[in-house]
C-alpha cells in the first residue's frame, strides 16, 4: 500500500486490514443477510477500531448463529448471557439486546421490500461514486447517512448513529470512497451495476 495520499492509506501495513481493502471495502453488497451482518458489526464497532471486529469477525458468526436474523429474533435472555461469555466477541450487553431488537426490525423489513432494496432505494439502486483525491475528504457523516440512520432506528434499529451508517455505507459499496488514485476505486466502480 503506498503512503501517496492519492491512495486510500487508512489499512496501513496490518495484511488483514490491506486484504479486506483489496478485497472487500467498497465492493457493492446486494445480499440482505449480508447487509444486515455487516450493520451489525459496524454497531459492535462503535467506541472501537474496525480491525478489532474485523480481527474477531469469524468469533461474532459463530456467536451469533451465522447473522441469521429469523434465529436471533427469537432469542432471550438464556441467548443473551451465552455470548455474553465469549471472550471470543465483543461483550456488551447492549449491543447484544440491540442484535435481537435489530433482527426483528430486519424481518420486518425484509418480509415487505427486503432489506437490500430498502437501503439501496437511497441511493437509487446504484453505489454513489465519489472522487476523493485525500483521506481528509472523506467525511465522518453526511446528510444521507443522517436520514438513513433516522429511518433505521425508526423501523427498530440499535447502535445506527450517521457516522456508522456511512462507514456501513463505505464497506457495503453504496459510496464509493476509495481515494481516485487507488487502484480499488476504478475496480469498485466498474461493479456499480447491480447483478
Amino acid at each position: 500500500m503506498s503512503s501517496d495520499l492519492t491512495h486510500c492509506t487508512w489499512p496501513g501495513t496490518q495484511p488483514l486490514y490491506i486484504e479486506y481493502h483489496d478485497t472487500e471495502w467498497g465492493v457493492p453488497e446486494w445480499d440482505s443477510r449480508a447487509l444486515w451482518e455487516k450493520l451489525i458489526l459496524d454497531g459492535f464497532q462503535a467506541g472501537l477500531s474496525w480491525i478489532t471486529i474485523l480481527k474477531k469477525r469469524d468469533a461474532f458468526r459463530a456467536a451469533f448463529e451465522g447473522f441469521r436474523p429469523e434465529i436471533i429474533a427469537n432469542w432471550g435472555e438464556a441467548d443473551v448471557t451465552r455470548p455474553l461469555a465469549d471472550a471470543g466477541i465483543v461483550r456488551h450487553r447492549g449491543k447484544i439486546e440491540g442484535t435481537i431488537k435489530s433482527a426483528r426490525a430486519y424481518l420486518k423489513i425484509e418480509e415487505g421490500t427486503g432489506f437490500s432494496n430498502w437501503l439501496w432505494a437511497y441511493v437509487d439502486g446504484k453505489p454513489l461514486q465519489n472522487n476523493l483525491r485525500s483521506m481528509a475528504e472523506v467525511p465522518a457523516f453526511t446528510p444521507l447517512s443522517t436520514q438513513i440512520s433516522k429511518d433505521l432506528k425508526k423501523a427498530g434499529f440499535t447502535f445506527c448513529g450517521p457516522t456508522i451508517v456511512y462507514a456501513f455505507m463505505q464497506a457495503t459499496g453504496m459510496v464509493n470512497d476509495h481515494m481516485i488514485g487507488c487502484p480499488c476505486h476504478a475496480k469498485v466502480a466498474a461493479m456499480a451495476t447491480r447483478p
